[in-house]
Formats: C-alpha cells, sequence, structure tokens
C-alpha cells in the first residue's frame, strides 16, 4: 500500500534549538535539529543491567530508561561510540572497555523522526557516581537481570513512567505470560 503523502515535499513550520516540527500533506511530525542522533546504551556488569531514571518535563514525572545521549551535540563528527561512552559514565559513573553497535531503531515513528543506535557496552568499571551534567538530576540503578520486571513493577507502582526502549529487557517475560 502507498501512503499519497510520500512524494509531497516536506515543509518546516518551526524550528526551536533542539528539535523541529515538519508536515508533509497531512502528516505532523517532529524531529532534531542539524541532524543529531541518539546513542541507546545497554550496559551490563556482572549479570546486572545499569538504568537511569530521571525527570521528564513533556512528561511531567521521573522516567526509568536505559542510558542514552545524543550523537554529535558537543562534538561534529563525533562517532557513535565515542558519544555512547560519553553518555555512559555522564549518566551512570561508568566507563565501558568496549561499545558494540547493534542496530539502528525508531523513536516512535508516527509521529517523531528520530533514531536512534542501539549500543551494548561492556567490560564496565565504576569511575564515578555518574548523575550526569548541568541540571540532569539522573539516579543510577544497577538492577539484576533476572529481576528486572519486579524492578520496573515497583517503581511503576511509585508513579514512575518507563520508557519504550526497556522493553528489550521485559520482552521475553510479557511474551512468556502470552
Amino acid at each position: 500500500m502507498s501512503d499519497p503523502d510520500r512524494e509531497v515535499p516536506e515543509e518546516t513550520r518551526w524550528t526551536g534549538k533542539f528539535i523541529v516540527a515538519k508536515t508533509r500533506g497531512k502528516w505532523e511530525y517532529v524531529g532534531r535539529t542539524g541532524g543529531v542522533r541518539a546513542a541507546v546504551i545497554v550496559a551490563v556488569d556482572d549479570g546486572h543491567v545499569i538504568l537511569v531514571e530521571q525527570y521528564r518535563v513533556p512528561l511531567g514525572r521521573a522516567c526509568l530508561e536505559l542510558p542514552a545521549g545524543l550523537v554529535g551535540d558537543e562534538t561534529a563528527n563525533e562517532s557513535i561510540a565515542s558519544a555512547a561512552a560519553r553518555e555512559l559514565e555522564e549518566e551512570t559513573g561508568y566507563r565501558a572497555a568496549t561499545i558494540e553497535a547493534l542496530g539502528d531503531f525508531a523513536s516512535s515513528p508516527g509521529m517523531v523522526s528520530e533514531t536512534f543506535t542501539l549500543v551494548r557496552a561492556t567490560g564496565l568499571t565504576k569511575v564515578s557516581a555518574g548523575g550526569g551534567v548541568d541540571d540532569e538530576d539522573i539516579t543510577v540503578h544497577r538492577v539484576p537481570l533476572a529481576k528486572v520486571a519486579e524492578f520496573v513493577a515497583a517503581r511503576s507502582a511509585a508513579g514512575v513512567v518507563s520508557d519504550v526502549k526497556l522493553l528489550l529487557l521485559l520482552g521475553a517475560g510479557i511474551l512468556a505470560a502470552a
């Protein structure tokens, strides 16, 4: 099936510092300015996954997430691996010996043009407390892989929303219950 808006020219409606709002035919969507991408990090250390929690203004509450960050927002031509390593250390305090790209994925393809590269970080060494930079105020969680579903449920009961990318860790359990 073909969408008739596929060939309609894209129009920019508004550009901010970080995002741009666009239309193409009947479609309205947003993207990042300047072609900036994201790296999302699956960091597993001795049977524990490293998660982060921070307040997200668009949601109006805290969000439980995999560590992540922008690629190229500070340095032009930054590699995905360099950005992921930098963000992992800033947010969580862990330094990775190896960063491996696992593939590119769309965040919410019906309304956002953003894509991200999922990476696996291994050989972790704790080098600082983490917590992010400036006013990020990130809480770091080191959760046993076998207890991720319980941990997510407990944080949810406390009013914390979970980022969709946590389905990566919950998928097998969700499917097993079907």
